[in-house]
């Protein structure tokens, strides 16, 4: 074997190590989760009086999903006097109309609802929450993005934990308006699940620090103030606030039994504009704040999970790496002989594929949901996650060499259930040329494949198809969609009908 080729496998088998650790730290979560699910968050004590609460609903572009998202926060049961409502509207299309109208309509029920339109977008969602804050009474501020229907008793159930002066911030789980629409939308609600009942609870409970998600959770207005305000250097300007008022001693509580449904993207390539925008802020949240965190007083235990957090994504291009890397590394073991060895790749392979069965079977299992119901989605759920590699080691990659980037909302349909939906061309997600790589990644895995087969290397087989299955359903799916192809997705050229009042008919749920 000559000296490239060592060299090779020495690189393959270190990707595959690096992997493996980041897979199996779903172990550690799960083991934190079962180790701290019973420390139930409980209120310190009553509060003097209920406090006045600023709700802030930032908004672009969402005429399919505005009305809904007004009404069911108007419906919150919260004493009138004490709400102020603010509709944060940064829209350059039909929105503005609709909303506006809707405003109107409910301030002339009696709600303290205002609408605030700015036409310059500067700090993106960010600028819009810190605009809202000068003009904002609430002691405390709650932020919904336009996907999300809360609850009514949201207030009521969240605010009692600012009885404690330290608590800073309280976040809610969030559930899924239309999670039996396609298998992407399932796939993508049972990853949200495992993020929001195993990663929260467990790092909210053991101590360690956790995030804001940037919507159905309530803030200390004091707490954004002294963390030093939104911030629009990083696309995940929530993470960035909710590390910074942690590292300055404040308290945050996870509540996974209060659930604030909202919508998943229903097109491949707005889930990937979503992905995109959350693994890049990610990697830009960890440049700029896990130096400071390390380097603090914090427990080791804390600071290990927060780098955990924090550069996660960096296994996304560790990812394409190892998918350049195996085949070949499958072909050069078998021209010398070295069969036997590719038996070393199962226990990498297994501490990665085995802790995503367990972490999300998990997460369902505490939900109360039967096992078999949704584990028939792992396989798809693990190459999904694969097929996303190229999209998101891309945002990783831009983060790394500071390539900055607007915010790239993520389109809303209005799709609830399996109800087949029909939105403008303009609200479906952005076409690029990643499908393409994507394909090119399906074939040569496909080529992979054929080798494995026919030189009888069966180990390799299930991974390989993993790989391939992964690149050529999100490669397809995005080209299709982007075609507007997709059977349950329609695409038109015409906005919805508005009457006079700027009001757009109600959708059924």
């Amino acid at each position: 074997m000559t000296t490239v080729e060592i060299i090779f496998l020495g690189v393959y088998f270190s990707v595959l190590c690096v992997l493996a650790v980041y897979g199996s730290h779903r172990y550690r979560m799960a083991f934190l989760y079962y180790r701290h699910k019973f420390k139930l968050p409980t209120p310190k004590g009553p509060l003097k009086a209920l406090p006045r609460v600023t709700i802030q609903l930032p908004i672009f572009n969402e005429m399919y999903v505005v009305e809904r998202l007004v009404e069911s926060v108007c419906r919150i049961d919260y004493p009138r006097e004490l709400l102020e409502i603010q509709v944060l509207d940064d829209s350059t299309d039909e929105t503005c109309g609709i909303a506006r109208a809707c405003v109107e309509r409910h301030k002339q029920k009696g709600h303290d609802i205002v609408y605030i339109h700015r036409t310059n977008r500067q700090g993106f969602k960010a600028g819009a929450l810190e605009n809202g804050l000068k003009l904002a009474r609430g002691e405390f501020v709650a932020v919904f993005d336009a996907d999300f229907v809360p609850s009514p008793d949201f207030l009521l159930r969240t605010v009692p934990f600012f009885a404690d002066d330290k608590v800073g911030m309280v976040q809610v789980r969030w559930g899924h308006l239309n999670r039996d629409f396609s298998i992407l939308t399932q796939a993508q609600s049972i990853f949200l699940d495992g993020h929001f009942i195993i990663e929260h609870t467990a790092r909210n409970r053991s101590g360690c620090f956790f995030n804001f998600n940037g919507t159905a959770g309530i803030w200390r207005r004091g707490t954004i103030s002294d963390a030093g305000g939104w911030q629009h250097d990083t696309l995940t300007e929530d993470l960035d606030l909710s590390y910074r008022a942690q590292l300055k001693g404040w308290q945050f509580i996870f509540l996974p039994e209060v659930i604030s449904p909202a919508e998943v993207p229903v097109d491949m390539n707005a889930f990937k504009s979503q992905q995109h925008r959350w693994a890049k802020g990610s990697i830009q949240t960890a440049k700029k704040l896990l130096p400071t965190i390390l380097k603090s007083d914090l427990p080791m235990a804390v600071k290990r999970e927060a780098f955990f957090h924090l550069t996660n994504n960096m296994a996304y291009l560790l990812m394409v790496l190892l998918s350049v890397l195996m085949p070949i590394s499958m072909v050069v073991r078998f021209q010398h002989g070295l069969y036997g060895t590719l038996f070393l790749d199962l226990p990498f392979f297994i501490s990665a594929t085995a802790s995503v069965c367990v972490f999300y079977v998990a997460a369902q299992r505490e939900m109360g949901v039967n096992g078999w119901a949704r584990v028939k989605y792992l396989p798809f759920l693990m190459s999904l996650g694969i097929g996303l590699a190229i999209n998101n080691a891309k945002a990783v990659l831009e983060a790394l060499l500071n390539q900055q980037s607007g915010f790239a909302r993520t389109p809303k349909t209005g799709a609830e259930g399996k109800k087949v939906v029909a939105v403008k061309k303009t609200y479906r997600g952005s076409k690029t040329l990643m499908p393409v790589v994507e394909l090119l990644f399906a074939a040569y895995f496909t080529g992979a494949l054929w080798f494995a087969i026919d030189a009888r290397i069966y180990t390799s087989v299930p991974f390989i198809i993993l790989f391939q299955a992964g690149f050529l359903y999100v490669g397809v799916s995005s080209l299709l969609q982007g075609l507007g192809l997709s059977g349950k997705l329609k695409l038109t050229d015409a906005a919805p009908a508005v009457n006079a009042a700027g009001e757009q008919p109600r959708r059924a749920a």
